[in-house]
C-alpha cells in the first residue's frame, strides 16, 4: 500500500484495548483523541465494556458498523496476532501497535507473525512498541502522550517513545513548531525510509526531523533521503564504535557507527544534529527559513562580548566570519556612533535602539555580499526587547530577500517574550549567540547540499569475469582470505594500478621474477593463513641483486614457518619496489545496515595513530570521491606542503570510485578490503599492498568450481 494517508490522515480510529481505568494507556488514548479535538470517528473496543470515556464501546472490531481506517492496538503482546486478524477481516487499512513485548524483548517470532498477518490483508504497521501519532493539522492525538506539540511545520519522527513524549513537552518551552510527532518503535514494517518518503509529499511539513538509534534498511533510508525535496535533520544516538570489528583489516578497526552514519548523512543530504538541543534549534531554523546559499555570514550586535562568542561559534560550525567589504562597512557605519565597529561582527554599540537595528539589518540583507545574518541583542535598561524584535521583523520583511536570519535576544523575561513573538512571525529566536549561529550553520549545510551537483554513479568498464574466477577458486579451496597476488589481480581487473610482480615457489624462480620486474624489489610471504605479513617476518624490502633475493627467500620461508608451523606456505611474492611517494589507504567493509562502504585516508602512521579517514556508501562517482579526499585533515599534505609538489588527487578519486564499484559488484562475497599503502605521486599512484577478505558460507553470486590444485 503506497498511500499511507489512512494511517497519518485517518477519518476513523478504533482503539483496541480501550479501558475504563483512567490510569490505563487504553483509556488515555481514547481521552487524548477526544481532548485534542479530533473530528473523525472514534471507536473504543473492549469485550468487557459497553462505554469508555463517554463513547459507545464495541466488543470487537468486527462489531463496528462503519469503516475503520486505523486501529490503535493496546492489548498484551500475545493477543496482538488475533486482533490483527480481526482488523484484517474488518478491512482496517493500518495498525498502530502501541503494545510492547516483541523484538525489543527477543520475541522476533511474534513480531514476524503479526506482520505476516497484516500483509495478508494489505495492512501496514507502525510499531510495535510505539507511543502513537500526534497530528496537529488534524488535531489528532492518537497516542498516550499528554497533549499535541506546539503547532508548526516540522515532522518529528523518533525511535524512542519516552524521548518523544519528553520532546512533545519541550516543543512548548522552546516554541519549536511541529506538524506531526510519530513514534516509530521497532519498525517491524514501516521504517524511516517509508516515513521520509511520505512526509516529503506532505503539504503541512517543511522539514523532517529524526531521532535515530539505528536503521534496519540502510539503502532504503539513504535513497529516501536522497530523493527528499525537503531538508532532513537527524540526531543519531549510539555513536560509539561498534565492538572492534576484527582487526583483520585497518578498515574494519576504523569503521564505527559514527563514521558510517556520517557518510550516509552526507550522501543523503541529511543535516547532522550533534545533540538534542541542536536537533530542536536547527529543526526550527530549517522549518522557518530558506537555506543559506553562500558562505558570507554577517553578525550584527549591540555588545562586543556576544559578538566574540558568536564569532567563535561560527568557526566551530563551519561558517567562519569574514571581514565585510568596504561598501558594506560604509552602510553599517550609518547606523552607529563614531566609536562603533562596522567590521564583522558589526558592533552597533550599547546605544543601539530599534532604528539602528532596523536600518542595519535591512541594508545588510539587501547587500549582495551577505548570504545570511545573525542578529544579537543584549537587553539594556533603555531599550524594549519587543520594540527591537518588531524592528528586526520589519527590516526582514522590508528587505524582500530570501536570505536566512536568526536572532538571539540575551536577557530576561522581556527578551524571552519578544523572542517568542519573533518565532510566531517566522524568525528563529534563541537565548544564546551559540545557538543562533549553529542554526545558521545548519541552513548553510543544507544550502551546500542544494548547491552540489550530485552526479549519479556510472559504472566503469571492468573485467568482472576474472574476479569471479579468482574468488571462485578461493571459495572452492575453502579460503576466506585472498592471497596478495590474487587481491592485486582483482584490483587490476577493476582498473586500479598495481606494481609489476609475481609469486615464486623457489629461490631461483624468485631471481628470474626479480630480474623481469627490475630491481630493487620487495618480497613477501604468500599464505592464506598469515594475514599480517610483517608480524610474521614475512616481508623484505629494497632487495637489489640476485644473491639478496635468494637469501631473502629462505629467511621469509623460515620466519613464516616459525610464526605458524601449520600455515600453508604457497610461495613468496616478488614485486618491483615502487619509488617513494605519499602513502594513502583505500579500504572497505560490508556494513550490516548500509552494505559495502569505502574508506579513504592517509596511510602509514596517519591511519594507525591519527585515524584521519573518511567513509562513503558504495557505489559512488569520482566527484563524490573527490569530496572524500578533501574532507580528511591531511588534505593539505596531498595538495603539497613544505615545498612538496601536489599529488595526483584526480587519480586518487578515480581509484576510490573504482574500488566502490568492486565492493558493490561483489557485495555478497567480499567482507573487507585494504589497499594499504597506496603510494601517490605527482602523476598516478600504485597499490603496493592488498588484502581482500571474503564472507564465509555459500554465495549465490559466485559459484565455486572444483579445482585440482588450490595452491
Amino acid at each position: 500500500m503506497e498511500n499511507l494517508d489512512p494511517i497519518f490522515k485517518p477519518k476513523s480510529i478504533a482503539i483496541v484495548g480501550a479501558s475504563r481505568d483512567p490510569k490505563a494507556i487504553g483509556h488515555q488514548c481514547v481521552k487524548n483523541l477526544i481532548d485534542s479535538g479530533y473530528e473523525g470517528k472514534i471507536y473504543p473496543v473492549n469485550p468487557k465494556a459497553d462505554e469508555v470515556a463517554g463513547l459507545k464501546c464495541y466488543h470487537s472490531v468486527l462489531d463496528i458498523p462503519d469503516k475503520v481506517d486505523i486501529a490503535l492496538i493496546v492489548v498484551p503482546a500475545k493477543l496482538v496476532p488475533a486482533v490483527t486478524e480481526e482488523c484484517g477481516k474488518k478491512g482496517v487499512k493500518g495498525l498502530v501497535i502501541i503494545a510492547s513485548g516483541f523484538s525489543e524483548v527477543g520475541r522476533e517470532d511474534l513480531e514476524r507473525e503479526v506482520v505476516d498477518i497484516a500483509h495478508k490483508y494489505g495492512m501496514r504497521i507502525l510499531g510495535p512498541n510505539v507511543v502513537g501519532i500526534m497530528n496537529n493539522p488534524l488535531h489528532m492525538n492518537a497516542s498516550f502522550g499528554p497533549y499535541l506539540p506546539y503547532p508548526g511545520k516540522a515532522a518529528m519522527i523518533s525511535q524512542s517513545g519516552a524521548l518523544l513524549i519528553a520532546m512533545d513537552a519541550r516543543t512548548w518551552v522552546d516554541k519549536v513548531g511541529i506538524s506531526h510527532m510519530i513514534s516509530i518503535g521497532n519498525m517491524a514494517d514501516l521504517d524511516f525510509g517509508d516515513l521520509i518518503n511520505y512526509f516529503n509529499k506532505d503539504e503541512d511539513t517543511n522539514v523532517i526531523s529524526l531521532y535515530i538509534e539505528g536503521v534496519k534498511d540502510g539503502r532504503k533510508f539513504l535513497n529516501a533521503c536522497k530523493n527528499s525535496k525537503k531538508p532532513i535533520i537527524a540526531l543519531k544516538a549510539g555513536t560509539s564504535k561498534r565492538g572492534a570489528a576484527a582487526a583483520a583489516s585497518h578498515t574494519g578497526s576504523l569503521a564505527g557507527s559514527t563514521k558510517i552514519y556520517e557518510a550516509a548523512f552526507k550522501q543523503g543530504h541529511v543535516v547532522w544534529a550533534e545533540n538534542l538541543d541542536a536537533l530542536f534549534d536547527e529543526t526550527m531554523a530549517l522549518a522557518l527559513q530558506k537555506p543559506m546559499r553562500g558562505d558570507n555570514l554577517l553578525i550584527i550586535t549591540n555588545g562586543g562580548g556576544v559578538g566574540v562568542l558568536a564569532t567563535d561559534a561560527a568557526e566551530k560550525y563551519g561558517v567562519p566570519i569574514k571581514d565585510a567589504p568596504d561598501d558594506l562597512k560604509l552602510l553599517m557605519f550609518k547606523h552607529m556612533p563614531e566609536f562603533g565597529n562596522p567590521k564583522n561582527p558589526v558592533d552597533l554599540t550599547g546605544m543601539a535602539d530599534r532604528p539602528e537595528y532596523e536600518g542595519s539589518i535591512r541594508d545588510a540583507l539587501k547587500h549582495d555580499w551577505v548570504d545570511g545574518v545573525v542578529v544579537l541583542y543584549c537587553e539594556t535598561s533603555f531599550t524594549d526587547p519587543q520594540n527591537i524584535a518588531e524592528g528586526i521583523y520589519k527590516a526582514y520583511k522590508d528587505s524582500g530577500v530570501d536570505k536566512p536570519i536568526a536572532v538571539s535576544l540575551v536577557g530576561g523575561e522581556r527578551s524571552v517574550k519578544a523572542g517568542e513573538w519573533l518565532i510566531e512571525n517566522g524568525i528563529p529566536y534563541y537565548n544564546s549567540p551559540h545557538a543562533a549561529v549553529r542554526a545558521l550553520a545548519a541552513l548553510r549545510t543544507y544550502g551546500r547540499y542544494l548547491e552540489k551537483a550530485s552526479k549519479e554513479f556510472v559504472p566503469y568498464k571492468v573485467n568482472k569475469e576474472k574476479v569471479e574466477a579468482i574468488i571462485g577458486k578461493a571459495k572452492a579451496c575453502g579460503r576466506s582470505l585472498l592471497t596478495e597476488p590474487e587481491a592485486k589481480e582483482v584490483f587490476a581487473a577493476y582498473g586500479l594500478p598495481i606494481p609489476k610482480g609475481k609469486m615464486a615457489r623457489n629461490p631461483e624462480e624468485a631471481v628470474k621474477i626479480a630480474r623481469a620486474v627490475e630491481y630493487p624489489v620487495v618480497m613477501k610471504i604468500v599464505s592464506p593463513n598469515i594475514v599480517h605479513k610483517s608480524d610474521a617476518g614475512g616481508v623484505k624490502v629494497n632487495i637489489k641483486n640476485d644473491d639478496e633475493v635468494r637469501k631473502a627467500f629462505q629467511e621469509i620461508i623460515e620466519n613464516a614457518e616459525r610464526y605458524d608451523p601449520h600455515a600453508e606456505i604457497m610461495g613468496v611474492y616478488v614485486q618491483h619496489m615502487e619509488p617513494w611517494g605519499t602513502e594513502t589507504i583505500i579500504g572497505s567493509i560490508n556494513d550490516s545496515q548500509f552494505g559495502p562502504t569505502v574508506m579513504f585516508g592517509l596511510g602509514g602512521i596517519f591511519v594507525e595513530i591519527l585515524k584521519d579517514v573518511t567513509f562513503r556508501i558504495a557505489p559512488f562517482s569520482k566527484d563524490e570521491a573527490l569530496d572524500m579526499v578533501k574532507e580528511i585533515n591531511g588534505y593539505g599534505i596531498l595538495k603539497g606542503a613544505r615545498g612538496e609538489k601536489p599529488k595526483d588527487i584526480e587519480a586518487i578519486a578515480e581509484a576510490v570510485s573504482r574500488l566502490s564499484q568492486l565492493v558493490w559488484d561483489f557485495r555478497d562475497v567480499i567482507k573487507e578490503v585494504d589497499a594499504n599503502p597506496v603510494i601517490v605521486y605527482e602523476k598516478g599512484l600504485s597499490v603496493v599492498d592488498a588484502r581482500i577478505i571474503l564472507k564465509t558460507g555459500k554465495s549465490t553470486k559466485v559459484t565455486p568450481k572444483p579445482l585440482d590444485k588450490c595452491s
